[in-house]
């Protein structure tokens, strides 16, 4: 089974771009982030030609997360629970559901807040949103079930995960407390899937192993680019896990998405 992320950057302007990725690539499942579409406006019946069933968390002009599937989708859910109780989060940024092939997986999409400027609101919104990540994350380990839990999650994680490192010291992506955050998160045991096939030591990693290029200052051209796009893996999934690949070439296409596709394959 074939399982990709993919920040799309808004399905209106990246509905050909996306559509030409899956002609070309053909995920079982694509989990989408950044839709900036309500459920309403999302295109369901092009994806529906394309072979793929949807399921969306939509919002207007803003966040929003996304499903399409080859694969028959049962026990769709949509937002981030709060462990306290609390409100529901009242931004489009989480969806799951179990996709049923030979076995069943259950796939969360995720994107999470950016944070900046530091400090502020928005950087407490996102660590409070990775507290409810971690609890989410313990829940799904205590089922023991093959679960993939990906998406743009806003986090550089290491140094040899951005190609300027020092220019990111004090954004929200690379802050102590954020990388903190998502260690504790992945020290639940999780796998980094990505990772487990590409290890690799500083200082860098060869070209193509960032997923975000931004669109200014000529970062694409120069390979100025971060790894921010992430799949982590139950110890069930990891134990299937034959493949993991970012599809770079597709940030040199015409009318690209800011980030580019990651990808695993699980074994049957």
């Amino acid at each position: 089974m074939k399982i990709a992320t993919f920040n799309i950057n808004g399905i209106k302007a990246r509905i050909t771009a996306l559509s030409d990725w899956l002609r070309e690539t053909s995920p079982d499942v694509a989990l989408l982030q950044e839709i900036k579409s309500v459920d309403d406006g999302f295109p369901v019946s092009h994806f529906n030609d394309l072979g793929y069933n949807v399921e969306t968390h939509g919002q207007k002009g803003f966040n929003g997360v996304a499903i399409l599937s080859r694969l028959p989708l049962e026990d769709v859910t949509r937002g981030l629970p709060d462990p306290d109780g609390g409100e529901p989060d009242e931004q489009a940024r989480w969806i799951e559901a179990t996709v049923v092939g030979e076995r069943a997986i259950r796939l969360c999409g995720l994107y999470l807040p950016n944070g900046n400027p530091v400090p502020g609101p928005k950087y407490d919104y996102k660590l409070a949103w990775m507290k409810r990540l971690h609890h989410r994350v313990q829940t799904l380990l205590a089922l023991e079930d093959p679960a993939v839990i990906c998406g743009d999650y806003n986090i550089i994680p290491q140094l040899e995960d951005a190609a300027r490192p020092d220019s990111w010291r004090e954004d929200a992506l690379f802050r102590p407390e954020s990388r903190a955050a998502f260690r504790k998160v992945v020290n639940l045991g999780l796998t980094d899937a990505f990772r487990a096939i590409h290890p690799h030591m500083p200082p860098a990693p060869p070209p193509g192993h960032y997923s975000f290029w931004d669109y200014q200052a000529g970062a694409w051209t120069r390979n100025n680019g971060i790894r921010i796009d992430h799949l982590l893996l139950t110890p069930q999934a990891a134990d299937l896990l034959t493949d993991a690949q970012i599809d770079s070439e597709f940030r040199g296409r015409d009318k690209p998405s800011d980030h580019v596709p990651v990808w695993i394959n699980l074994a049957a």
